[in-house]
């Protein structure tokens, strides 16, 4: 049966397992959350010698995972087999393969959990395999988050150990780290190691222990650009060239590209709600004002005109198109066009 990363580890901590796991999805962190606390948690020390067993994939085959699992404990109520990496391994997914899966998933060894980590991409439901899993394994799917639903996460992440954070410090954490939780988790850790519970995570704070500045970042950038604040977008790249290493040039070109097309998208929307809008857009609502903001200072052929500056920038930082021009410059240009445009 299929179950949510929230559910199963809520059963786990009341000592509640399954046979079989297959943990699946893009998204790694949770995947690799339940399959930690059952390393962890499942087996008492004393008992792991002997009845828990680490696989993984490229070093592995599917009748040496099920022959391992079909065996019984040795003094303990249960024995544990994870495997990692599994899409590693040479005859996964193969019709063999698959088959003696699905013999073992009709009757599994109820001493045993046996633990499946597919990380990175979700097995097809469309699947026979899939079906079979679906009817004798616990399946967890974990999905990539979209950016407004990321900044949720971090602030349930946060509120859950008794921290908060503010809006603009969680528009930099997702600045600085990007969507990926196992990334985000780790930093935030970071941050609550520095600071007393009940505290609340400021750009500041953010600056100190994450190291991206509060005021030169590319979502200042983007809201620059909105408001067509030239002053403060040369200030910016000022900051940049004497920084270089602080925010490259091909992750500032993607990002701009993504605010400007989803500008487009929200003028095709007849629905321009914030409600609707933070849907279509994938964006939290805190962000929407600067979106906005470009919709007034920029036409819809104003908006095309400076997505193939971009273009036109993204191929020059690749060599593609010849350009004389070194990173900084080449951003320079960009903005310079965007502005006077």
């Amino acid at each position: 049966m299929t179950q949510s990363p929230d559910k199963v580890l809520k059963l786990l901590q009341d000592n509640k397992y399954a046979p079989v796991y297959f943990l699946h999805g893009d998204e790694s962190y949770y995947l690799d959350l339940i399959a930690d606390y059952i390393e962890t948690h499942a087996l008492s020390p004393g008992e792991k010698g002997f009845n828990q067993l680490v696989l993984y994939g490229k070093d592995t085959d599917m009748a040496t995972i099920l022959g391992q699992a079909r065996r019984y404990p040795m003094m303990a109520a249960r024995q544990v087999l994870i495997v990692k990496e599994l899409t590693q391994m040479g005859d996964w997914n193969k019709n063999d393969s698959n088959r003696l899966l699905e013999n073992y998933l009709e009757h599994p060894l109820s001493s045993t959990v046996l633990v499946l980590v597919h990380k990175h991409k979700t097995l097809s439901k469309n699947t026979k395999l899939y079906k079979a899993l679906e009817k004798g394994a616990v399946v967890v799917e974990s999905k990539r988050l979209y950016e407004n639903q990321t900044a949720d996460w971090i602030q349930h992440y946060l509120k859950q150990r008794n921290y908060s954070i503010s809006e603009k410090a969680n528009e930099l954490m997702l600045e600085a780290i990007g969507p990926e939780l196992s990334r985000l988790s780790g930093e935030l850790d970071k941050l609550m190691l520095n600071l007393s519970p009940g505290s609340s995570i400021t750009p500041d704070l953010v600056e100190k222990y994450i190291g991206i500045s509060k005021d030169f970042n590319v979502f200042e950038l983007q809201k620059a650009l909105a408001y067509k604040k030239g002053d403060k977008c040369w200030q910016i790249l000022h900051y940049w060239q004497a920084n270089p290493k602080r925010q490259p040039l091909i992750p500032t070109l993607a990002s701009l590209f993504n605010f400007y097309t989803k500008i487009l998208v929200a003028y095709q929307q007849t629905d321009r709600s914030d409600q609707n809008l933070a849907r279509v857009l994938k964006v939290h609502p805190y962000f929407l004002a600067d979106y906005k903001q470009a919709m007034r200072n920029y036409s819809v052929s104003q908006l095309i005109e400076v997505i193939h500056y971009l273009r036109t920038a993204d191929l020059q930082s690749k060599g593609i198109v010849a350009s004389s021009s070194d990173e900084s410059e080449i951003l320079r240009e960009f903005v310079f066009k965007v502005i006077a445009g």
